[in-house]
């Protein structure tokens, strides 16, 4: 099963990216739908609520009469915390029960209108976000008799483009006519959303991509950060740190468009109870049942690693105990080479001849040069870390 989060500003179009969702398979989890759920007639929850804010809140059938309730539950902060504590679990219990009925084959799609502010963002596999500019959105708004004040207003409580954008794996441009947007939702779903789902329920990763440079991207520490914040949530107590190593990490490097992560553990025990943990949160098992080599200028005993399945992110996950070699130096070797700019651009020369090398020689490449190139510059790594005092 997949979960997928789906999210967007009022007036942006999210219920239209739903339903087309729902036309190619997917099963959907409406919150909206939910939250009127569990304030039916009849439900434990209506009940609540008539407890604590009156009878006054009913309309003539019995039924909630929303305005009522709103005018009493915003009176003040303390109402407010009141009426979220008796919804809040209950829609969160349904929205639970809703997805393990799902097949276990399932796309489920859980459209949720406040997922960035209510920080849902980790408990998914992929967020994606429809996006649309505010004077298209205020058009849309009028259409459907509300006010432009009341809009805006409306818009400015909300999050902000920013941290959707910071919360998105996929931005979903809805700016144009309805036919494009139902094309990038189309290929959102055949590309991604279809083998993700089938690479998580087979438990395999995403394939290996030709080796090729690409320029700084500065939007890979935010990538890196969404994927950290899953992993951590799928490893619990026994992750000790969770951290972004590789060139990604390193500002102005060009690199590989591949967001390296690194998960400490206490004792290879925890990395092996988290095989699966983490292949169902998206990340799984490179080499089931066994760990990497170790190389002769860095040793480590237990690196388990871990692929993305997901075909639009390539991610790679190394699994170490804390404290060991291999953990220590993952760490130091980013923080010199964003310290130190020579040995940046001779790690950028030596990346380039890997790549050119690679395609000339693609069995072999060039991977003696790049370990030639480390055997010497860890060295130098551990002697900037003593002579500058740093730690991780």
């Amino acid at each position: 099963m997949l979960r997928v989060g789906l999210s967007g500003g009022i007036g942006s179009g999210k219920s239209t990216v739903a339903r087309r969702l729902v036309e190619r398979g997917a099963v959907l989890v409406d919150a909206d739908q939910l939250a009127r759920e569990v304030v039916r007639p009849g439900t434990d929850g209506l009940a609540a609520l008539v407890e604590r804010f009156g009878a006054g809140i009913l309309d003539a059938e019995g039924a909630l009469d929303r305005a009522a309730l709103a005018a009493r539950a915003f009176a003040d902060d303390g109402a407010r915390a009141d009426l979220n504590a008796i919804t809040h679990p209950r829609i969160g219990a349904l929205t639970a029960q809703r997805m393990a009925e799902a097949p276990a084959d399932a796309i489920v799609v859980h459209d949720i209108p406040l997922l960035v502010e209510a920080g849902y963002a980790a408990n998914y596999h992929l967020v994606v976000i429809v996006d649309a500019p505010v004077p298209a959105r205020l058009r849309r708004l009028a259409d459907r008799g509300v006010a432009e004040q009341d809009a805006l207003a409306r818009i400015r409580a909300q999050a902000t483009d920013k941290q959707r954008a910071e919360a998105a794996d996929v931005l979903l441009d809805n700016s144009g006519p309805l036919d494009e947007l139902t094309a990038r939702v189309d290929a959102l779903w055949d590309e991604r959303l279809v083998p993700f789902e089938r690479n998580v329920r087979a438990r395999r990763c995403s394939a290996k991509r030709p080796l090729r440079l690409a320029p700084s991207d500065p939007s890979w520490p935010r990538q890196a950060r969404r994927l950290i914040a899953r992993l951590r949530q799928a490893a619990g107590d026994r992750a000790v740190r969770l951290d972004h190593i590789g060139s990604t990490a390193v500002p102005g490097l060009p690199a590989e468009d591949v967001i390296d992560l690194q998960l400490a553990v206490r004792s290879t025990a925890d990395a092996e109870a988290l095989v699966e943990p983490l292949a169902e949160a998206g990340f799984p098992a490179a080499f089931p049942g066994a760990v990497t080599d170790s190389h002769p200028f860095a040793p480590d005993p237990a690196d388990h690693l871990h692929v993305a399945a997901d075909p639009g992110r390539c991610a790679h996950l190394h699994v170490r105990v804390d404290g060991s070699p291999g953990w220590w130096d993952a760490l130091l070797f980013p923080a010199w080479l964003r310290a130190d700019d020579e040995a940046r651009a001779e790690y950028a020369a030596v990346k380039a001849e890997l790549v050119d090398r690679q395609a000339t020689d693609p069995d072999h490449g060039g991977a003696a040069v790049a370990e030639e190139w480390f055997a010497t510059a860890l060295p130098r790594a551990r002697a900037w870390a003593e002579r500058t005092g740093w730690t991780p």
